[in-house]
């Protein structure tokens, strides 16, 4: 089994979440991304956000969200993506920058839209009466 570590920002408004999608590919992610050498949770999602959405999200308002593993959107079977997922205010005007091509908000009806693991953190939102 190959596990993909990754960060994920969850940023819920109005029942809705925050989603991305990348040019040339059709689903779309809980925006976030993968640690450089060196950096920490904090240092990664910031730079990750900053660079895809164009905004910077708060470090002082940065709280653990949970972490989630699903089978790996597009890959292999048996490879498996686990997200460590974390919420935070954050400044700035959200678009789609980098890798992105589209930002959306999307409702927990509209889920089949995005990867496995985003799946099961749509499942917890909506538990936790977020969606």
């Amino acid at each position: 089994m190959k596990l993909i570590d990754k960060l994920a920002w969850i940023e819920v408004k109005e029942k809705r979440v925050l989603v991305a999608r990348s040019k040339g590919k059709e689903a779309f992610y809980i925006p976030g991304g993968k640690r450089e050498p060196g950096e920490n949770d904090e240092q990664a999602l910031l730079r990750e956000i900053d660079e895809e959405l164009s905004v910077k999200l708060l470090p002082e308002s940065l709280q653990y969200y949970g972490t989630f593993s699903a089978q790996a959107h597009g890959h292999a079977e048996g490879i498996i993506v686990q997200m460590t997922c974390y919420q935070a205010n954050y400044n700035g005007i959200l678009k789609a920058a980098a890798e992105i091509e589209e930002v959306a908000w999307l409702p927990f009806e509209e889920m089949d839209k995005t990867s496995h693991v985003d799946k099961i953190i749509f499942h917890d939102l909506r538990q936790k009466g977020l969606l």
